[in-house]
């Protein structure tokens, strides 16, 4: 089982762990803090350095109860040491990018009562789609104004993780049109936009929405009757 460090804290830039298994240029980490990537964010880059040997990490992916980190040349050995360091630039744009999209979802859930049919994010570009008939260039501006007005109000991010009876008790925990959390998940991590948005969520965020910067609408389409489709770029 890996211990996911950015859970707790995702400013960690480095950490240290153990080897744990191998598979030619992956390896499983006791504990780590680069993410691996689900939910429409991306994984971290970066470094394990073992000794003097750097191998770069080029991809993570969580599988059962562990993240795989996948290397750019083999030669780490199970019960190695390995020391972590984060591309910061990376992970702090998608941060930036994640915030600034539940950002977008909280403005649109309260506002016009539409739930997130699906998204997807790079660092400081992303795209989220919502269940809406209609979609204009006037309704993208109103929103453009509508969620920089939040990122302006200097509101706090937190999350915390409680049992699952617990947390189904948060009305529209779920603000996918699908609910995907795994039935057999106890364990449920809810990240808060205090005063705007609170939802289930596995990613990394920034720890006020004045950190994202200007959120511009770039992009709106219409991939279907009721699915239209907002793009965002932050400055």
């Amino acid at each position: 089982m890996t211990e996911l460090l950015f859970h707790a804290d995702a400013y960690l830039q480095e950490f240290d762990a153990m080897v744990v298994a191998v598979e030619g240029e992956r390896v499983a980490l006791d504990r780590t803090a680069l993410y691996a990537r689900s939910g429409g964010q991306p994984s971290d880059f970066g470094v394990l350095r073992v000794g003097d040997v750097e191998y770069r990490v080029v991809d993570s992916k969580k599988q059962g109860d562990a993240v795989w980190h996948h290397l750019d040349h083999v030669g780490v050995h199970v019960g190695a040491a390995v020391h972590g360091v984060m591309d910061w630039d990376r992970r702090y744009k998608l941060m930036r990018t994640h915030t600034a999209l539940h950002i977008l979802c909280g403005v649109i859930f309260r506002d016009y009562g539409a739930s997130v049919t699906g998204g997807d994010m790079e660092p400081l570009t992303a795209r989220m789609d919502f269940e809406f008939e209609r979609m204009s260039g006037e309704f993208a501006q109103e929103v453009e104004q509508r969620i920089n007005a939040e990122v302006a109000a200097a509101r706090d991010v937190r999350a915390k993780i409680l049992p699952r009876a617990e947390a189904f008790q948060i009305p529209d925990l779920i603000r996918t049109k699908i609910n995907l959390l795994p039935a057999g998940i106890e364990q449920v991590r809810v990240v808060e936009i205090v005063g705007l948005d609170l939802q289930a969520d596995g990613g990394t965020h920034v720890a006020n929405t004045r950190e994202v910067g200007m959120i511009r609408v770039v992009g709106h389409e219409s991939k279907g009757k009721i699915n239209k489709r907002l793009r965002i770029a932050i400055e």
